[in-house]
């Protein structure tokens, strides 16, 4: 069950979901719109290794916005910082940024629960497109969870992301045992 608008309010009214900054004007039908942060990050290495840590370049976009280019992956990051405590958090690409070719996740559209952070977006464009910090990017959707649970993003051993940054991650898929 996807949450409305009034039982999000309520969530955040109760603590069991965190939007900061959170701004009334973004809250959507079932949805709360999210920005575009002022830092992107490229890849140093044109050939990345999922056995090792691969190194970004920070990137931190200008007033007057900053240009993405096809085949590059960027990694961005939301200006907002949400904690969910007892649902399961979706990011989806609004339609206007869809309809400008870009995409925001490759693959890492659902958050965890008890996930604390801001979102890194894997940004991708089908032609070159000028973006700019504060920029609407996406809208996060809030299911309900069926039943209890045991192990919340943010008291695993082996959780990755949970360093609180306003700026992209890399992947820690190097921190795997594989």
């Amino acid at each position: 069950m996807i949450l409305t608008d009034k039982k999000i309010l309520a969530e955040i009214e109760s603590g069991s979901i965190l939007i900061e900054p959170f701004r009334q004007e973004c809250l959507g039908t079932n949805s709360y719109d999210v920005h575009l942060g002022r830092y992107l990050a490229v890849y140093k290495d044109r050939v990345l290794d999922a056995k090792k840590h691969n190194e970004i370049e920070e990137i931190k976009i200008p007033d007057d916005g900053y240009v993405l280019y096809p085949n590059t992956l960027y990694l961005g990051v939301t200006e907002e910082y949400t904690e969910t405590h007892n649902h399961v958090p979706f990011l989806e690409g609004k339609s206007s940024i869809g309809r400008l070719g870009i995409d925001i996740h490759a693959t890492a559209g659902k958050g965890d629960v008890g996930y604390c952070n801001t979102w890194t977006l894997e940004i991708s464009c089908a032609q070159p497109v000028k973006v700019y910090a504060g920029m609407p990017i996406g809208q996060l959707i809030y299911f309900a969870v069926e039943g209890d649970i045991d192990n919340y993003y943010n008291k695993k051993q082996n959780a990755k992301y949970i360093n609180r940054t306003v700026k992209p991650i890399e992947s820690m898929m190097w921190k795997n045992n594989f």
